[in-house]
């Protein structure tokens, strides 16, 4: 019996331990970053990203510059901002940046993963979780707002690359 190609609308295989710390960061407590946090800052950013039919990365990201990277298959990258300024700094900036796409976002308790051809962005704020699906390939109509958003967590993303290199040369 010949086996069936993956589909666009198949959901990811997961384990255990990459649902759990999913939901953890996704449900973060603000008062970990101080009392400065009023109900509607965006505090966290968390991203599901699409690697390949079989993998899904979720990137991490708060307001203290912390960048973590978690995959599906119970795989992670972790603790890279507090080596590297070159990671804390970019997420900084993209944390910084995400209440401009709020507009876009639709406040949800729906936390499931996304299909193989959607990207989820979350925005975590005492007011709850703000969340907008995205299709790479519909970027270009998508709003400056979430263009941004997007430029800045890949550039994320690369510098959690650039750390992991050096990190294999120790």
């Amino acid at each position: 019996m010949a086996q069936r190609k993956p589909s666009s609308t198949d959901r990811y295989m997961v384990t255990e331990k990459y649902i759990v710390t999913r939901g953890t960061a996704l449900h973060f407590p603000s008062k970990t970053f101080g009392k400065n946090i009023t109900p509607d800052t965006v505090y966290g950013v968390i991203v599901d990203i699409p690697i390949s039919p079989t993998i899904l990365a979720t990137l991490v990201t708060y307001i203290n510059g912390a960048a973590n990277l978690y995959f599906n298959n119970g795989g992670e990258y972790i603790g890279a901002a507090q080596r590297y300024q070159t990671v804390a700094q970019p997420a900084r900036i993209l944390v910084a940046n995400a209440p401009r796409m709020l507009g876009d976002c639709q406040k949800t308790t729906k936390l499931d993963l996304p299909n193989r051809a959607k990207h989820h962005i979350h925005l975590i704020t005492k007011n709850g979780i703000y969340k907008k699906e995205l299709v790479l390939d519909n970027l270009p109509n998508e709003s400056k707002d979430v263009q941004t958003v997007v430029y800045l967590y890949q550039q994320v993303m690369n510098a959690l690359h650039t750390a992991q290199l050096k990190d294999q040369l120790k």
